[in-house]
């Protein structure tokens, strides 16, 4: 395991430096530091000098100070993928925040990385689908197409 330690904290930017023989993580691989309260995972954005890199968190970094280990995963955030995330809501680096599915569907089994190429144009469809949301009157008045981009907005007590 590569370990670093903060160097510089700057808002949700932190510049991590590592030992001068080991090499450095990835451009866009997952970094995790241990906190009292959970964990917070950073992705490398920009190789510095030798031994330094520059990192984005992917959440608060209240508490964090210049010291702190941080831990190279190795790999890039992945998110789960596959029919078993049906009915689940989940954060930026795929942990489970709500579990609305039916019993049975187990934990996903495939991961991917949230950064990966697009697939090539003969995967993919060239068909108009509408995207069901299960929500009535979006479903009829404004349906929304698969793969577009939408804005919704609800006033207060409308659901």
């Amino acid at each position: 395991m590569n370990i670093g330690k903060i160097i510089q904290i700057i808002g949700p930017v932190l510049d991590i430096e590592f030992a001068e023989n080991t090499p450095l993580p990835s451009l866009l691989n997952a970094l995790e530091i241990k906190t009292k309260t959970g964990r917070i995972i950073l992705e490398v954005a920009k190789h510095l000098e030798p031994g330094r890199i520059r990192a984005i968190s992917l959440s608060s970094t209240d508490g964090l100070k210049r010291g702190d280990e941080v831990k190279d995963l190795g790999k890039p955030i992945q998110v789960p993928v596959g029919p078993e995330t049906l009915g689940k809501i989940f954060n930026v680096t795929g942990e489970t925040l709500a579990n609305f599915s039916k019993e049975g569907m187990g934990e996903p089994k495939k991961h991917w990385p949230i950064h990966r190429p697009a697939p090539s144009l003969d995967k993919q469809s060239a068909k108009t689908e509408v995207f069901e949301t299960g929500i009535k009157v979006i479903d009829l008045l404004a349906p929304f197409v698969k793969g577009g981009k939408v804005g919704l907005f609800g006033g207060a007590g409308v659901g």
